[in-house]
């Protein structure tokens, strides 16, 4: 909680710019995403998280070095966050042996066991019954972890979301569910697909107790996160946090969002952007200008890097349309 005497909240001037750096990233490196992609150097879907940053890197900043993470196709910031190599992310859009996936998953399909990251899922919701075998997995080994499942507004209305509640609740397992609600399923407003837009609720019927959350401010997104995740690493069974966020791009790369104003999506960007709120919040609180135009500049720099190494990594050799089939086991 912001206070005088802790005017960062659960941030001190090292994390609060950290996680500036971490979400100045994630809006760089999409921003470069959608240029690749108009230039057809990256091909297939892809799904940006323009917008939405500060609800993955508040809720990474309260995890753990055991915990773990899934998530559904718009990945990239979530991967970043999880601290992945972006030259890495960025190799596996353009279809390079670089990637995480060996050039072979794309935008949707990236894991990294060393960071915690498992996914990356295309179907809607299909990560989130994953999700709740990760916290089992952590039940097992008893290794204290929690399993962070993060799933959209469109995602919150399907069967297998539900299946996996009573499941989590029933075995009390280590998990946060955690619905991004950018207002938007594709091209459907929420108020049009959801007779319930209070998703905070949705895991009554198993006790799930569940918050809403602004997800556009930083400082509030941790605070939940702290909520939380420390409910479900005590043994108490799942938590979810509905956060309202906005999406700034379409849906894909191949929506032109006509669907919504101009006017709608400018006053978000100029009253509520997550990036401006914490910046806004380290002026007032005396960190420098500079300080922040030394963290644009040093991103900057990364995706220089990050873009050339995309161009530059070779393309799989042939071989590889025969590995990762089949898990001999």
């Amino acid at each position: 909680m912001v206070t005088k005497t802790n005017p960062f909240g659960f941030f001190d001037k090292i994390s609060l710019l950290k996680a500036y750096e971490q979400m100045v990233l994630i809006r760089r490196f999409e921003e470069r995403s959608a240029q690749l992609y108009g230039m057809g150097l990256i091909g297939g879907f892809c799904h940006l998280y323009i917008g939405q940053e500060a609800v993955v890197v508040g809720i990474q900043s309260a995890m753990q070095p055991q915990d773990t993470v899934i998530t559904s196709y718009r990945d990239h910031g979530h991967m970043l966050a999880c601290d992945m190599d972006p030259r890495g992310v960025m190799a596996e859009l353009t279809g390079r042996a670089g990637g995480y996936s060996k050039g072979k998953g794309g935008s949707m399909h990236m894991f990294s066991r060393e960071k915690g990251f498992y996914g990356g899922h295309g179907i809607v919701g299909a990560q989130v019954p994953i999700g709740a075998g990760l916290a089992f997995a952590h039940k097992y080994k008893g290794d204290k972890g929690v399993c962070a499942v993060y799933l959209g507004d469109g995602a919150a209305n399907q069967g297998q979301v539900y299946e996996t509640f009573n499941m989590a609740a029933l075995w009390k397992l280590p998990v946060v569910f955690v619905i991004e609600n950018n207002e938007y399923g594709m091209g459907t407003s929420t108020a049009r697909a959801t007779a319930n837009p209070n998703f905070e609720n949705r895991g009554e019927p198993w006790g799930i107790p569940g918050r809403v959350v602004n997800g556009m401010d930083l400082i509030q997104v941790r605070e939940a996160a702290e909520w939380a995740l420390g409910h479900a690493r005590s043994g108490q069974g799942p938590a979810l946090l509905h956060f309202k966020t906005y999406r700034y791009r379409g849906h894909s790369m191949s929506d032109p969002a006509k669907y919504r104003s101009k006017e709608e999506v400018d006053e978000v960007k100029t009253l509520h952007d997550p990036i401006d709120c914490v910046r806004n919040l380290g002026l007032v609180q005396k960190i420098s200008e500079g300080e922040f135009e030394k963290i644009e500049t040093r991103v900057k720099d990364i995706m220089k890097e990050v873009v050339e190494f995309s161009q530059t990594s070779p393309e799989p050799d042939e071989a590889e349309l025969y590995t990762d089939i089949l898990v001999e086991a």
